[in-house]
């Protein structure tokens, strides 16, 4: 049994695992400012950009893993520069889609054959069978994640959704 100054091994990967995300989220704000763009604005564009009927925002908050609100300020800001436009579902006009427009194809041309050599830049001289290995590791860590997440949710022990932390 570990002690609580000695968490073991995982404790260390998981706080290695963290970090590593941190950088990366750090290197995409740097890599995606010079189009003045935050890696979530890109990661909207990025997920309506083949699809020619775009997303409704509730879709978009469940793929990007974020509440409701935050998807729309992202995409006002996303809209006021002309990048993407909401069109209403027809037969629905409290649904909105969200589609990019002319200038957002033009800006994701532009930005995906970078982002793709960049993203190969992170992974150095690793295999690509050794990426996939990972990913699936990291799958599988996250499923269990979800899994913990749920039971300590069951138990209560989320303070936020009673009040008593605020965000």
């Amino acid at each position: 049994m570990n002690s609580a100054r000695n968490p073991g091994p995982r404790y260390a990967a998981l706080l290695r695992l963290l970090r590593t995300a941190d950088r990366i989220w750090n290197a995409s704000r740097v890599f995606f400012g010079r189009w003045e763009l935050s890696p979530s604005q890109f990661n909207i564009l990025n997920l309506i950009c083949d699809t020619a009927e775009g997303m409704t925002q509730t879709a978009l908050s469940r793929e990007l893993l974020m509440h409701r609100s935050n998807v729309t300020g992202l995409v006002d800001r996303l809209e006021i520069r002309g990048l993407v436009e909401r069109r209403e579902l027809a037969g629905d006009r409290r649904v909105y889609r969200v589609v990019l427009t002319a200038v957002g194809r033009r800006l994701m041309s532009e930005i995906l054959p970078r982002y793709y050599e960049a993203a190969e830049e992170v992974w150095g001289e690793m295999s690509t069978e050794d990426a996939g290995r990972l990913s699936d590791e990291l799958q599988r860590i996250a499923d269990q994640a979800e899994q913990v997440e749920a039971r300590y949710r069951g138990r209560g022990m989320d303070r936020r959704r009673r009040g008593r932390v605020s965000e």
